[in-house]
């Protein structure tokens, strides 16, 4: 079985707007090249201040979601609308959500980002989303076809655990939309990306943003990983689309010659 994908990279700025306008073309062009399954990075809304991402918050499904479900119904395609700020009960801490959107329009699952990227990296980049986002509390494993897709974002590539949970659920694609940032990106983002998909035997579709504002700029290079850890698909540094084919049997095969799941030892793993 194949699927056709095509990861979205954005220089999302201040003008949500224009950002959506942006991706809401770069998707429908993504489709009507013929991508089933089109991704679009984290934070696609807005990138700036911390109070104009407050303010930028919408329901969802809403002004964010609904552009990209008019072109999944035009093209009978799935897409992720990688995140968006939901609101919630919070009005200063709006939600971190991903979105996928099912061809005939409909919000098929959302996920909310669990872990929030709190930092201060020597000569690198310090923030604290959490002061501007409420963290999720679950997990989510979406069917997609008969397709198990797990969802994430971003600073949730950094714990595995996520991954491992999402893979032993069935998801055999793990999406990680993004805004990486340029300084940690250039070390660690394809060696987590390629790191996750080797030790869980999956599919990992990474669309970026690229750029951006200034003081934070993100790295790009949204990726394609399969499930050996083999890139098979990377972005310029640029806005762009880029496009892959998956075979899905590959992830049976990839298990079956590695059987990392199945030979998993979770009675010896609590230390002490």
């Amino acid at each position: 079985m194949h699927l056709k994908v095509a990861l979205v990279q954005l220089d999302a700025r201040e003008d949500v707007a224009g950002n959506i306008a942006t991706a809401v073309a770069l998707a429908e062009t993504a489709a009507a090249d013929g991508a089933r399954f089109v991704l679009l990075p984290e934070y696609l809304q807005f990138r700036g201040s911390d109070d104009g991402f407050r303010a930028s918050a919408r329901p969802i499904p809403g002004p964010h979601t609904a552009p990209f479900a008019d072109v999944a119904r035009r093209y009978g395609a799935w897409i992720l609308v990688g995140s968006t700020a939901e609101t919630g009960p919070d009005s200063e801490r709006p939600y971190n959500t991903s979105v996928l959107i099912a061809p005939d329009g409909t919000v098929a699952a959302t996920y909310r980002k669990v872990h929030l990227f709190d930092v201060d990296v020597d000569q690198g980049p310090a923030d604290t989303e959490s002061a501007r986002v409420t963290p999720g509390d679950r997990l989510v494993c979406a069917d997609m076809d008969g397709v198990r897709v797990g969802l994430s974002v971003c600073y949730d590539l950094r714990f595995p655990e996520l991954y491992r949970s999402l893979a032993l659920a069935g998801a055999s694609i793990l999406t990680v939309p993004s805004a990486f940032t340029e300084r940690t990106g250039r070390d660690h983002w394809e060696v987590l990306l390629r790191a996750r998909a080797i030790e869980n035997g999956a599919f990992v579709l990474a669309p970026s943003q690229i750029g951006g504002p200034p003081g934070q700029p993100a790295y790009g290079r949204a990726m394609v990983v399969d499930p050996w850890g083999t890139v098979i698909a990377q972005a310029p540094d640029a806005v762009t689309v880029i496009h892959a084919d998956l075979d899905l049997d590959r992830v049976e095969q990839v298990r079956r010659g590695i059987p990392a799941l199945a030979n998993r030892r979770p009675d010896v793993y609590r230390y002490g």
